[in-house]
């Protein structure tokens, strides 16, 4: 018999019974029930339930043993009474009496309990996580990403490529983020760096005739944590390609990702159509460059129907350069209810208010204005019935006058007597279904400006619309959350599902609003579109071959056609404010490689982490990384980061200087 189990604690079966077994585990949970103990014994793969009667010679033994003890016991494997089967277990028909019994590891008292669903702090669950890691949901997050990482593993060698290692020290790169510097021992004062990216390597390995490439690969970025970002390191696949175009990189990752999403996507529908969004348009209709496609509402500029309108503080703002009036659209949303509540939504996230317009159905509508309607829409006067349509007192009232001139327009019968009979019919003699617009914005601008609006939107009876104003830098960030929190609330976002757009033409420079200095506002390394040509002109204008995958509201995949032209590089470089002296000394591998031949060749990355965090539905990254860092980027299991010794100070010639 083997030293510490002959089977797993998911493996035994009603085949099992009579059996001599040994198992070991953890102990899940401990019942007493009429003087016979049950243990839930739990290792990685399963749950066994075994049992210690008092005529067991291991009995006090077994009674010792207290929750997350480790053990191996001996025992004969029983089948359960019918009425006590477990179907929830696959081992639920069979139970082990057990006749002997060796600790293997005591536990302490826990500072988190292991069974059962209860909260804990998240500084509590990283300090201890390993015992946080024995948790159900953490294995079944864990074991998911081991298995997502194989399947996208060898589907990319399905797809022709092979997978090379590139270093996890070298040189500074462009990433976007700080650098983790390692000092040099061998080379005082001077540093290596963590890579953000492989991002130079998976050129030259192109440049090196390697034409399809693939790495699982770490990056480390000392960035400021979010919940679905890490503050250190993480993990993604980097694959690189040579001799295509953005569309040949696209078609190549889709069918990988889909595989991935339909292999362990628990069964929610995964889009097959992946649309190509600009990033000018992803930031009007979404808010965002990582917009949620699940929610089917897309923003608007309606600056036109506010313009010299009697909503002045719209109406003024226009008056700015650089500034627009933005709606969003909100289906089924028409009630003054819940316009107040995503008012109050905007005044928490920092904004004065949130304007509304909502449509209802006129509430006074009777069969007079039904009758005038027909009227209208057949052009003609209907005169054996208008008589006794209506009966007013004196024949002088303005309601009676407002009839006359309806009647009037109609009998006319051109096309703008009849838009004037409707507009007053509708003013005063409302027709069952009618709508009217409700609110502040629509008393301020008027019906004709209201009914604009409402026809640009595609809105009717029972819907509402919100809007914001100014710079849209300034208020994009709430309107995309205002999107959000509309589609969710009015049920109009597919939340059970997985749907994905192709972000492009990002800009490749952005200009400081302060300063006017103009940088890169992504992947420095993209190919611009135009070439040398389109950076002999503004480059605020300049367009790069630059793409993100969004997912579900998350960045997935980041990646670009390559720059390989050396003097495209320089100049593009040279835009951003690094002199060709500059861009050698931090560049030179690539600088030399690039003289030598160099190919068209583009690529991405996919991030694994945020991939597994899709798949596990979770909304902290935190959730599916092993043995992450907390929200300060401090390891409390390990102690990280830890003051360094006086001798490993010296041995690399530093010292420290305390921050005043």
């Amino acid at each position: 018999m083997h030293a510490y189990r002959t089977h797993t604690c998911a493996a035994l079966t009603k085949a099992n019974v009579g059996e001599t077994v040994r198992l070991s585990g953890w102990v899940h949970r401990v019942r007493d029930h009429g003087g016979i103990l049950f243990i839930d014994l739990r290792d990685h793969y399963g749950v066994t339930q075994v049992l210690c009667d008092p005529d067991s010679a291991a009995f006090a033994d077994v009674e010792k043993v207290r929750s997350e003890w480790c053990i191996r016991i001996d025992g004969e494997v029983k089948a359960r009474d019918a009425a006590l089967v477990n179907p929830k277990l696959p081992t639920g028909e069979v139970e082990v009496f057990v006749r002997a019994i060796e600790v293997l590891g005591e536990a302490k008292e826990l500072p988190l309990q292991v069974f059962g669903d209860q909260e804990y702090p998240e500084e509590t669950r990283l300090r201890y996580r390993y015992l946080d890691l024995r948790r159900d949901a953490m294995q079944d997050n864990m074991k998911l990403r081991s298995d997502v990482v194989r399947s996208i593993r060898q589907r990319m060698w399905d797809q022709g490529f092979r997978e090379y290692q590139t270093p996890i020290i070298t040189a500074s790169s462009p990433e976007g983020a700080r650098d983790f510097l390692v000092p040099s021992r061998l080379h005082p004062g001077k540093f290596y760096a963590l890579p953000q990216a492989p991002q130079q390597f998976k050129q030259l390995i192109m440049v090196s005739g390697y034409d399809r490439y693939f790495q699982i690969a770490p990056c480390f970025r000392d960035e400021d944590p979010r919940a679905d970002r890490s503050p250190t390191d993480f993990y993604q696949l980097d694959l690189e390609m040579s001799f295509v175009e953005q569309q040949d990189v696209f078609d190549t990752i889709q069918p990988v990702i889909t595989g991935i999403f339909e292999e362990f996507g628990g069964g929610k529908p995964v889009a097959q159509d992946w649309p190509q969004i600009s990033f000018a348009d992803s930031a009007l209709w979404y808010g965002t460059d990582k917009p949620d496609l699940r929610n089917p509402i897309k923003m608007q500029v309606v600056s036109e129907h506010f313009a010299g309108s009697g909503f002045a503080i719209f109406a003024k703002l226009l008056e700015q350069e650089g500034t627009e009036v933005r709606a969003i659209p909100a289906p089924k949303g028409g009630s003054r209810k819940f316009c107040d509540r995503m008012n109050a939504f905007a005044q928490k996230e920092g904004l004065p208010g949130m304007g509304y317009i909502f449509w209802r159905e006129i509430q006074n509508a009777n069969r007079t204005g039904d009758e005038i309607k027909a009227w209208i829409a057949a052009g003609q006067v209907n005169g054996e019935m208008l008589d006794n349509i209506c009966q007013f007192d004196d024949g002088e009232s303005d309601t009676f006058a407002i009839f006359n001139e309806i009647v009037n327009h109609i009998e006319s019968g051109t096309p703008d007597a009849l838009s004037a009979a409707e507009a007053l019919r509708t003013k005063t003699f409302p027709s069952i279904g009618d709508m009217e617009a409700a609110g502040p914005l629509a008393k301020n601008i008027g019906p004709e400006r209201t009914e604009a609006i409402r026809q640009q939107l595609g809105l009717g009876v029972g819907d509402a619309a919100f809007f914001l104003g100014g710079k849209p830098e300034k208020f994009e960030r709430i309107a995309a959350k205002a999107r959000v929190v509309i589609g969710e609330e009015l049920g109009l976002s597919d939340l059970a599902s997985f749907k994905f757009a192709w972000i492009v033409d990002f800009p490749m420079y952005e200009a400081d609003e302060e300063s006017g200095k103009v940088d890169f506002s992504h992947n420095p390394f993209s190919m611009p579109q135009g070439g040398m040509e389109a950076l002999n002109g503004d480059p605020l204008k300049v367009l790069g071959y630059q793409y993100d995958l969004a997912c579900n509201g998350y960045e997935l995949i980041s990646g670009a056609i390559r720059n390989h032209k050396l003097d495209v590089m320089i100049k593009a470089f040279e835009l951003a404010g690094y002199g060709a002296d500059e861009v050698h000394k931090r560049f030179g591998g690539m600088v030399n490689a690039f003289q030598y031949g160099a190919p068209p060749h583009g690529g991405c990355a996919a991030g694994i982490d945020r991939i597994v965090m899709l798949l596990a539905d979770e909304a902290n990254i935190r959730e599916v990384i092993m043995f992450p860092m907390n929200q300060r980027a401090e390891d409390l299991m390990m102690n990280a980061p830890s003051d360094p010794t006086n001798e490993q100070l010296r041995e690399l010639s530093l010292r420290v200087i305390q921050p005043d």
